[in-house]
């Protein structure tokens, strides 16, 4: 649920000098301010002095500014250097970890979603999971950044994590060994006539990303080319120009987006400047539980400006926006300075996205299956169609392919506030698929990887998703020919 507004460093300082400036001259109880600030003193001095183990004055004075900080709301915090390192790296899409994405919720670490082709998605973290310890040592009591640091190690060793999944579950253990995350945000492949591609985060590479995976796509294409879905599913969003680039692209103008500030002069709006990519043709977007922030800004405008129809389950709600403020020597504050409004003046906050058509994760059984049915055909002494002389009748017995199986469990409804419920899994691509591609729609097991060869799980959603699509060129196709 990552959405930062990247700040200079002069126009964050330029930030925090205007906001000591105002907090002094508006406050009519300065005198009570520097008691309140004796009173840190105060308490520094005798944690310094007393606490039963000796603790640095940096650890004090960060473990204060990050309290500050995360108390205010659950995406405010501290970063220390090597933190604001590691989300420098990480937003340019290469950095070191298991490959999820996760946020707090009542003292623990839930998981948000699994980054596709990663150690936690191999091994079927699912969005929802609650992470209760790590490697035996309980999460309860440590802030985010904290187990967030936990989960982080050289490349190739192992972390045990325990999990427990539903609200009855039992805990249980996996085993992840630390990789080198390489975010591939956009992938792509063709399913018959339709363009799909899969958004899996928003960094500085999602935008050049998702342009070649459309070009390829018309070129393979061509003019038999019926429509694209653009999967959003368990994205947890990224860098806010990233998504309105991405909005960009399928819209010939209006806005995309608003932020709103503290202050009514802080608000900034994002237009769409002419120049549809897709040279307008029908687009479904799929969205769930994971699907968060930057991807809601996608969602949200393509809905308010009819571009494309949103299908899928209840998206996450975040609706507000994190400024990076780099602090000179010492790391960067990540502080939440505005709400995102969509095009028709909606706030996501804590609501989400609601899907025009709702769909959920299910299981499809063919109930005729192996079931003989006589047809006319079948009948002694039925009249010959003539047109079909030549042609031998279908079988009577209707004998379909194996269904599917679902590609995650039930998704749970999203709770308001910020832990909104789970989600299901997303399709991923599997080993040994060429880069930029993905195979046939489906999502990791929950034993991990699949057994090489096996056809992948069967994805309702995108299959509801292709026959709309499907559907929606035919009835095309047909009035034209009137």
């Amino acid at each position: 649920m990552r959405m930062f507004k990247r700040a200079a460093t002069a126009a964050a300082l330029v930030f925090l000098g205007a906001g000591v400036a105002t907090v002094t001259a508006q406050s009519s109880n300065s005198s009570d301010t520097y008691r309140q600030l004796n009173l840190f003193g105060d308490v520094f001095e005798r944690v310094r002095a007393e606490y039963v183990e000796p603790v640095t004055d940096e650890q004090l004075i960060e473990s204060a500014i990050n309290g500050m900080l995360t108390s205010l709301d659950p995406h405010s915090s501290y970063l220390n250097k090597k933190s604001f390192q590691d989300m420098q790296v990480q937003t340019r899409g290469e950095f070191g970890g298991l490959g999820i994405e996760v946020t707090m919720e009542n003292g623990l670490v839930k998981v948000v979603s699994p980054i596709d082709d990663t150690p936690a998605f191999r091994a079927g973290l699912q969005p929802g999971d609650l992470i209760v310890q790590l490697n035996g040592e309980a999460v309860m009591g440590l802030s985010l950044n904290e187990a967030v640091e936990k989960m982080r190690g050289p490349v190739g060793s192992e972390l045990k994590v325990t999990v427990r999944r539903g609200e009855a579950g039992e805990p249980f253990t996996v085993s992840l060994t630390r990789a080198v995350i390489k975010v591939q945000s956009v992938r792509f492949r063709t399913e018959g006539d339709i363009g799909y591609v899969r958004v899996t985060s928003f960094n500085e590479q999602t935008q050049s990303g998702l342009e070649k995976a459309i070009s390829s796509i018309q070129q393979q294409l061509g003019d038999k080319l019926k429509g694209f879905v653009l999967d959003l599913r368990n994205n947890p969003g990224g860098l806010l120009d990233q998504a309105v680039s991405v909005s960009d692209t399928f819209l010939e103008k209006g806005e995309i987006v608003s932020t709103r500030g503290r202050r009514a002069e802080e608000g900034t709006r994002f237009n769409a400047k002419p120049g549809d990519l897709i040279k307008g043709l029908p687009l479904v977007v799929l969205i769930n539980g994971g699907s968060a922030s930057a991807s809601e800004i996608v969602a949200g405008a393509l809905q308010d400006h009819k571009r494309a129809i949103i299908m899928g389950t209840q998206s996450f709600g975040k609706g507000s926006v994190q400024t990076i403020i780099p602090l000179p020597g010492h790391g960067a504050m990540r502080l939440t300075t505005a709400r995102y409004y969509t095009p028709s003046g909606r706030s996501i906050q804590q609501l989400g996205i609601t899907p025009d058509i709702e769909v959920h994760v299910a299981k499809v059984e063919d109930l005729d299956r192996n079931i003989v049915r006589r047809r006319e055909a079948d009948l002694k002494g039925a009249l010959v169609n003539p047109d079909a002389a030549n042609k031998a009748p279908r079988p009577a017995t209707t004998n379909p392919a194996a269904p599917g199986t679902p590609a995650a469990p039930n998704p749970a409804a999203p709770a308001p506030g910020p832990g909104a419920g789970a989600a299901p899994a997303a399709p991923g691509g599997a080993p040994g698929t060429a880069p930029g591609t993905l195979p046939a729609p489906g999502a990791a097991p929950a034993d991990g990887a699949a057994a090489e060869g096996a056809e992948p799980p069967f994805d309702f959603q995108l299959a509801r998703a292709l026959d709309l699509l499907r559907g929606v060129a035919l009835f095309q196709q047909r009035s034209a020919a009137r």
